[in-house]
């Protein structure tokens, strides 16, 4: 089956399942899934010129200029495995970022087909985030409600039987977090919007 040449972003608040749709996309599609976090700890690892100007501003505490990330985006899209297109995930963040990412596109003549929003209620959200947890010996990932583990209280993977929560997925962190990203995020949906390629999903509904 020939795949028609495609270029996404998906975005999303915190743990609204960005990360598995844009995964779930890239496959079905022939996509190249590229995860922001995951471009970055990659480049630094390569140990290039740009990964160590990343590392120094990142060792130092502070964030990754706009201007170096639309420049990392620019040379990973340039990369055999995005020929076929790509799905960005956790970029752009906000309307300048957005902004800056168009105009590098537009100078390679590269067009940006779909901005995807998955929609979420925030209590719903703050209760699916809150209730994670973790194994402690082996890292499996469970939910106290929606997906514990088989035999309550035992990892289905290695049997331990401790389980942590991570500090952020406090309740009250959670809805700070939401907070921000409506701040800082919200401004990108009538952005794409204006552009009409923005389309908007049930981030509530099934897998």
């Amino acid at each position: 089956t020939i795949k028609k040449l495609m270029n996404l972003i998906v975005l999303e608040p915190p743990a609204a399942g960005k990360g598995t749709q844009a995964r779930r996309l890239g496959a079905r599609r022939g996509l190249k899934h590229l995860p922001a976090g995951e471009m970055l700890r990659t480049e630094v690892a390569s140990g290039s010129e740009l990964g160590g100007n990343l590392k120094s501003v990142m060792d130092a505490g502070q964030l990754v200029p706009d201007n170096v990330m639309v420049a990392m985006i620019a040379a990973r899209i340039r990369a055999p495995d995005c020929a076929n297109g790509f799905v960005l995930e956790g970029f752009p963040r906000t309307v300048a970022q957005a902004e800056a990412l168009d105009a590098m596109l537009g100078e390679r003549k590269i067009s940006l087909d779909h901005v995807i929003q998955i929609v979420v209620n925030q209590e719903a959200m703050v209760e699916r985030v809150s209730g994670r947890m973790e194994c402690d010996q082996c890292g499996m990932s469970y939910h106290e409600t929606l997906d514990p583990p088989f035999l309550a209280g035992e990892c289905d993977d290695c049997a331990g039987t401790e389980f942590v929560r991570r500090p952020e997925d406090q309740p009250e962190k959670v809805r700070a977090r939401l907070i921000a990203y409506d701040e800082k995020t919200a401004p990108l949906l009538p952005y794409y919007r204006e552009r009409g390629v923005l389309n908007q999903v049930d981030g509530t509904a099934s897998v």
